[in-house]
């Protein structure tokens, strides 16, 4: 990926991603990353979608193109639910149903789809509701550090 991929998510995702960050924090107690190009430079993937309905995505680091084989200018605003297949798009509902409740999900599990149709196992991943300074929710993200890729 490029430095414009790098610009081009920042400047569509803008102040979400500060929602991003706070939001970590306040549900983990953990800092994800202490600046945006840390955020975009980390070893653990990073996508977060908007509260569409169907979501779309607005940020995906530099793991995480990487892993799904795609460009910034593609990933933003791809439905989220198309980086599953869709016999695992049930299993994901389910998870974000969850997310509803509880605000943070950890050690999700699922099968995910790259852009060239390769599938790959995420493992252990943080899921959570990203909310605003006013407190309204601006979307979900999710972390994972953990994948492997399914061999046909």
């Amino acid at each position: 990926m490029t430095i414009a991929d790098r610009a081009l998510m920042q400047a569509y995702a803008g102040e979400r991603l500060t929602a991003l960050l706070c939001s970590y924090q306040r549900l983990t107690g953990v800092v994800l990353a202490d600046s945006l190009d840390a955020l975009w430079e980390s070893e653990h993937a990073v996508v977060a979608h908007d509260v569409k309905d169907p979501p779309h995505f607005f940020y995906g680091n530099h793991a995480a193109l990487t892993l799904f084989g795609i460009k910034a200018r593609k990933f933003i605003r791809m439905a989220s639910y198309k980086s599953a297949l869709p016999d695992a798009r049930e299993d994901r509902a389910a998870m974000l149903a969850r997310l509803d409740d509880a605000d943070i999900v950890t050690g999700y599990s699922g099968v995910r789809v790259a852009a060239d149709q390769s599938r790959f196992q995420i493992n252990n991943a943080v899921i959570w509701n990203l909310t605003d300074a006013a407190g309204k929710r601006v979307g979900q993200a999710a972390m994972f550090g953990d994948w492997t890729p399914i061999k046909d």
